[in-house]
């Protein structure tokens, strides 16, 4: 295609439409007819410009253009209680159903690995005294110890608060930074992992291994559930960029990232029950079963909530993203 023979030809249509959307409401009914018939031509300008002969400026010009005529055809939507409804019992769950052949290897996988370090540790005392030396070894893993006082070290909402904004800021990184390939979704999972593994490897070569897991696991089922959610999803973003699959790598970016933002949304939500459990029933005088109940309890109703809604939605064609009037048409389309 002959950019310049395609400017000269189309320029006094992209000109008329600007025009238009500057006359903003006071159009006519033969000039509102018109201004939708241009949105519609210039849009299909801008795909053709797009595959054949991309120009950066141009491309800028044309997609702004064909933005404000679409807020103007469309008019502007906001959101209602009916969107978070929605998004609550069908796109989120839904998203997470979907990504659920990412997750879960990087759940099995992450726990083994956290257990072979784990057990690597606790058989091996010159890796323990690789890590910290014997008296702070002994002031870690000792009845009362800095493992024990960690989760009643602050007063308990201020905890949750603090430990759902970290656990919040590591999904979203895992989530967003997917699209680099991968790498910084695997090394934040590899950091969670190890920190893991070196806490059950500590407290097992101390013969307290049993407490280590009462106070882990109240919480940690559903906030480790959260961090591999966000991590597979990141993954799956990541290889995306790699194989984009019978969509364009753009198509499929596009949809994928909107999936993550959502799924950043409501892992936030997850975490915050997780961050509720690990302030105030993780430290709290219940008996270990009771806390341990309560952790498993959290993460069944997760993931019935994930299999039961979840599946239905998807299966009903959900995948995640917004509704198709909230994101851009891939191919202009008649109004």
């Amino acid at each position: 295609m002959d950019l310049d023979v395609f400017v000269t030809a189309h320029r006094a249509e992209w000109d008329r439409l600007d025009h238009l959307l500057h006359r903003g409401r006071n159009l006519t009914g033969a000039e509102a007819d018109e201004l939708v018939a241009l949105y519609q031509r210039t849009a299909t300008h801008l795909s053709l410009i797009q595959s054949s002969a991309p120009d950066p400026m141009l491309t800028g010009r044309l997609t702004q253009l064909v933005a404000r005529a679409r807020s103007t055809v469309t008019g502007t939507r906001r959101a209602t209680w009916r969107d978070a409804v929605r998004f609550l019992t069908a796109g989120f769950p839904a998203a997470v159903y979907r990504s659920r052949q990412w997750w879960i290897p990087t759940a099995v996988l992450s726990t083994v690995l956290a257990a072979v370090i784990g057990w690597w540790i606790g058989v091996h005392p010159e890796v323990q005294s690789a890590i910290a030396a014997p008296d702070e070894l002994r002031q870690l893993t000792r009845p009362g110890g800095e493992y024990e006082t960690y989760y009643s070290s602050h007063p308990a909402a201020s905890f949750a608060a603090q430990v759902w904004t970290n656990n919040a800021q590591a999904a979203a990184m895992c989530l967003t930074l997917g699209a680099f390939l991968c790498l910084p979704v695997v090394w934040i999972l590899f950091v969670n992992v190890l920190n893991l593994g070196v806490g059950i490897g500590l407290m097992s070569s101390a013969g307290r291994l049993d407490t280590f897991l009462g106070l882990v696991l109240p919480h940690g089922l559903l906030e480790l559930t959260a961090v591999f959610v966000a991590a597979g999803t990141g993954l799956r973003l990541g290889w995306t960029v790699i194989d984009p699959g019978p969509q364009s790598r753009r198509t499929a970016l596009a949809q994928q990232g909107r999936a993550a933002i959502g799924m950043a949304i409501g892992l936030a939500l997850v975490l915050f029950v997780s961050g509720v459990i690990e302030g105030f029933v993780t430290p709290s005088g219940l008996p270990t079963w009771a806390r341990i109940t309560i952790g498993i309890v959290a993460e069944l109703a997760f993931l019935a909530y994930v299999y039961i809604l979840g599946g239905r939605a998807a299966r009903m064609g959900d995948t995640g993203d917004v509704e198709a009037r909230d994101r851009s048409a891939e191919l202009p389309a008649a109004a």
